[in-house]
């Protein structure tokens, strides 16, 4: 039996697109299967203590932009450290993923998460758009159209509340959150430490 990565993100994270590629790359180097959950972070935010950006302290924020800054030159990563649209509502985007997996499974899912981060942190796309999400469907070869209105179903909603249940549940914080073999991993810099969990 192949080992489990469960792979708890919000669409619209800078910091989940930094991590994103590396951890698939990863998954298939491995053997690993990813159990892809995306989540309603304002919820587990509400429960965790954290912030959203724009209440936090200044230093923070600008703190951020840094960090930002040194991992998108570091990985060779395309990376707008403010783009167009952000904050945005990425609900919709992460239900369209789920009804991704569902129809086609978690490699078609992962690929179209891939491309909705890209879309907010590299391309200036709005991914609270309707139009935008089919679009980013429709380019890797799905139906756009079919699959949002498979998003907006209740069994998808249903997944999408249980994603962020089971967040929550397993203290998860913040977006990347990886757990493997019970351990808990918050932030795209301890893939690191994912890999050495890959490998044992």
């Amino acid at each position: 039996m192949s080992k489990i990565c469960e792979y708890y993100f919000a669409p619209h994270s800078p910091w989940a697109y930094l991590g994103h590629a590396r951890l698939v790359t990863l998954a298939k180097q491995y053997g690993v299967q990813i159990a892809l959950k995306p989540i309603d972070l304002s919820k587990v935010f509400a429960i965790s203590g954290g912030l959203p950006l724009a209440k936090r302290a200044p230093q923070r924020q600008a703190y951020r932009l840094q960090e930002l800054q040194r991992w998108s030159a570091y990985l060779q990563l395309p990376m707008n450290l403010q783009p167009t649209y952000f904050p945005v509502h990425s609900d919709e985007a992460a239900k369209l993923i789920i009804a991704t997996q569902l129809a086609h499974g978690t490699d078609a899912a992962l690929e179209l998460t891939g491309a909705i981060m890209r879309a907010v942190w590299a391309e200036e796309k709005n991914i609270a758009d309707a139009d935008t999400l089919v679009a980013l469907a429709t380019t890797l070869g799905h139906d756009g159209k079919t699959l949002l209105k498979s998003a907006d179903t209740a069994s998808v909603e249903a997944e999408f509340v249980r994603f962020t249940e089971e967040a929550v549940m397993a203290n998860v914080f913040g977006s990347p959150w990886y757990v493997v073999d019970g351990e808990g991993y918050w932030g795209q810099d301890r893939l690191d430490f994912i890999e050495r969990a890959f490998a044992k």
